[in-house]
């Protein structure tokens, strides 16, 4: 009977589904190759022993965030192109179910491979300091705070990116209005505005991945993890009431 599956049982049916999906191990691993490469050429290159080096090296966030959110999307509307939502849905009514279940597992999969590649690239970067530039250890709270929200911003942005796959169901279409959430808006005179602080990205860069306070940013990193955390609370909240009022 259908009322009869759990949140249990439908959370490990979304595992088997996940971890069948070969774009999601490619993209991971392109993920930690890219954000290593990045960390490495980023703290190499970092001369200012006066500026923030490890918001320097976690630089490669914004290569992972674009990973995270697009197989965020992909992770959704893959089921909507290959038409096994309709299976899905046909065997759980519950639809809110359905989508509970789905964010908690590619929520909890993008935190622990948010906070590997993140790590990962932070400490082959660190490694590669000059000499004459204080080197930023994990040891260092600040430090460590940083490289650990850097991680928590990658498994957001994922679940901003299924959250959009939810409302608008085609891959493409979701990618589209995801890069320009995220991606475009702080690169289209935003950024300039009261309005920039809000924006995920800049908030990663200025207040989650930094150690230092960014003149003209008053969000504190808490804050800013806060106001990303609500991004995703309404987004899926507008994706779940959508799936429970249209066919699939």
């Amino acid at each position: 009977m259908a009322s009869s599956y759990t949140f249990r049982n439908v959370a490990r049916m979304e595992w088997i589904k996940l971890r069948t999906l070969r774009s999601v191990r490619w993209t991971l691993l392109l993920a930690l190759a890219g954000m290593i490469g990045i960390g490495i050429a980023a703290g190499f290159n970092t001369r200012n022993p006066r500026g923030d080096v490890t918001n320097n090296i976690l630089v490669g966030g914004a290569f992972g965030s674009v990973l995270f959110a697009v197989l965020g999307v992909l992770v959704m509307t893959s089921e909507y192109s290959s038409g096994t939502i309709r299976a899905t849905l046909a065997a759980i009514p519950r639809r809110p179910l359905v989508l509970a279940a789905k964010a908690a597992v590619w929520g909890t999969t993008a935190l622990v491979a948010g906070e590997l590649v993140t790590f990962a690239g932070f400490l082959a970067g660190a490694a590669f300091v000059h000499g004459g530039v204080p080197r930023p250890a994990l040891s260092q709270p600040d430090v460590l705070r940083a490289v650990v929200l850097s991680g928590v911003y990658l498994c957001l942005v994922g679940l901003i990116g299924l959250a959009l796959g939810v409302i608008v169901r085609r891959g493409a279409a979701a990618i589209t209005a995801l890069v320009a959430l995220v991606f475009v808006a702080p690169l289209a005179g935003l950024a300039a505005t009261p309005a920039g602080q809000y924006l995920p990205e800049l908030i990663y860069a200025n207040a989650l991945g930094a150690t230092k306070p960014v003149q003209g940013f008053t969000l504190s990193p808490w804050a800013g993890l806060a106001i990303i955390g609500a991004y995703v609370v309404v987004l899926l909240s507008v994706g779940g009431w959508l799936l429970t009022r249209r066919d699939a």
